[in-house]
């Protein structure tokens, strides 16, 4: 149905019912014909329509099995009083055409409330949309301000125009990652000395870097990741290794994510002890000649690489005193130390593991509640609540300190010391060099 919307302020709806077969004009017919001169000149449906009143009358009728039902629609711009007297009229035609027929008027519909409703629902999703929209733009612009200085910082380094940090040629110490987006990620977050190795085969950029340079590889935590550190390891001097988080990309981490996973780098020593990775590692032979000219593939354990390659001198900080450092010095200084029962039982056992890799977790007795490979050592202190002391067979770390510190261990034994920040209070530290005679 057309409803000019200039004029139809109200829309009666009526039901028509007859009992005979009877087409459109029939009905406007009786409309008009039994309702003229009954409700006076004033609303006389006719005049009405040719004043635009009213608009045009419009019937849906169809007929079934002898009988005719429909609805007729009058669209009107009378008032309130005159539509509503117009409606009841409808209800006094009692015929159409040949047959007898009735109306009932279903409702009065006032237009411009459905109107207003219509409006109401499309100005609230407008609406939605323009919040959503400021919103966003002041993130968008943002990002897209960021981002831009990201990109402006990011430059090519070496012969193989590699993406890297602004940083990386006067920085001391260099992150290696995957790729580009990696080094972009790490720029976003303020890190501005990582360069890319684009692949798993290692530039000789990387490679002569790592000579000169503190190198930490930051590898991606799935098997991409552990490829390219074993490449690395292979042709480059790595000093240490993060690792995001299982199944996460570099690429993927928040700024919270690569600040933590950097914070819990590890020697690259204790990481070829735990994966054993041993012999599989890249040796400086031109420092080391008497290494070069021994036999290859040789018996015996291969000394860590952290004797080989020492951490460099900014890297490492200085490990804190501790206060029974005083009450074992006597026994450290003489040519043959003497030492208590305990630290005698922990040296043996030292001694005992030692080129096995492996770690005993002790109880109050000095009695073994197990023993592991080393490469599940953190995991298994985790678990294990009857641990008061620790012997193991590889480097001690920071890591391993905080979680004596929790489980209020009193004693960590290892081979040597890695990069230690903090000395835990009431964890005794002692290292083989600490027990030799």
């Amino acid at each position: 149905m057309n409803i000019d919307p200039s004029t139809t302020k109200y829309l009666i709806q009526a039901r028509l019912e007859a009992e005979g077969i009877v087409e459109k004009p029939d009905v406007v017919g009786a409309v008009f014909g039994q309702t003229e001169g009954l409700l006076g000149e004033e609303l006389d449906l006719r005049d009405l329509q040719k004043s635009g009143r009213i608009g045009r009358i419009e019937v849906d009728a169809q007929s079934k099995k002898g009988r005719t039902e429909g609805t007729i629609l009058i669209p009107s711009s009378l008032d309130q009083v005159e539509t509503s007297i117009l409606a009841a009229a409808l209800e006094t035609i009692d015929r159409v055409g040949p047959c007898k027929a009735s109306i009932k008027v279903d409702k009065v519909e006032d237009v411009r409330i459905s109107k207003r409703n219509k409006i109401i629902e499309r100005a609230r999703q407008l609406l939605a949309a323009m919040v959503e929209e400021s919103k966003t733009s002041g993130t968008d612009l943002l990002d897209e301000v960021r981002g831009s200085v990201t990109v402006a910082e990011i430059v090519s380094f070496g012969p193989e125009r590699l993406p890297a940090g602004p940083n990386v040629a006067d920085s001391d110490a260099i992150i290696v990652v995957e790729g580009r987006q990696d080094v972009l990620n790490l720029l976003r977050s303020g890190i501005k000395n990582a360069v890319a190795v684009e692949g798993t085969n290692v530039p000789k950029t990387i490679q002569d870097l790592s000579k000169e340079r503190a190198l930490t590889a930051f590898a991606d935590g799935d098997r991409g990741g552990d490829l390219i550190l074993r490449e690395l390891l292979q042709v480059a001097e790595v000093d240490f290794i993060a690792r995001a988080p299982r199944g996460k990309e570099v690429e993927e981490l928040t700024q919270k994510q690569i600040m933590k996973a950097l914070r819990n780098k590890i020697p690259a020593d204790q990481y070829i002890e735990m994966y054993g990775l041993t012999g599989q590692v890249y040796k400086a032979e031109s420092e080391f000649p008497e290494a070069a000219a021994g036999p290859k593939g040789g018996e015996g354990r291969p000394e860590p690489r952290g004797e080989l390659h020492p951490e460099p001198r900014e890297e490492r900080a200085p490990r804190e005193p501790r206060e029974p450092r005083e009450s074992r010095e006597p026994a450290l200084t003489p040519t043959t130390k003497t030492l208590n029962p305990r630290l005698e039982k922990y040296r043996d056992m030292l001694l005992a593991m030692g080129g096995s890799s492996k770690a005993r977790l002790l109880d109050d007795g000095d009695g073994v509640v197990a023993e592991v490979p080393v490469r599940e050592l953190v995991d298994t202190l985790k678990t294990s609540k009857q641990t008061r002391a620790l012997v193991f067979d590889g480097i001690i770390t920071q890591r391993i300190l905080d979680i004596a510190s929790e489980m209020n261990m009193h004693s960590v034994v290892g081979t040597k010391m890695g990069t230690i920040t903090k000395q835990p209070a009431g964890v005794e530290v002692w290292t083989r060099s600490d027990l030799s005679p």
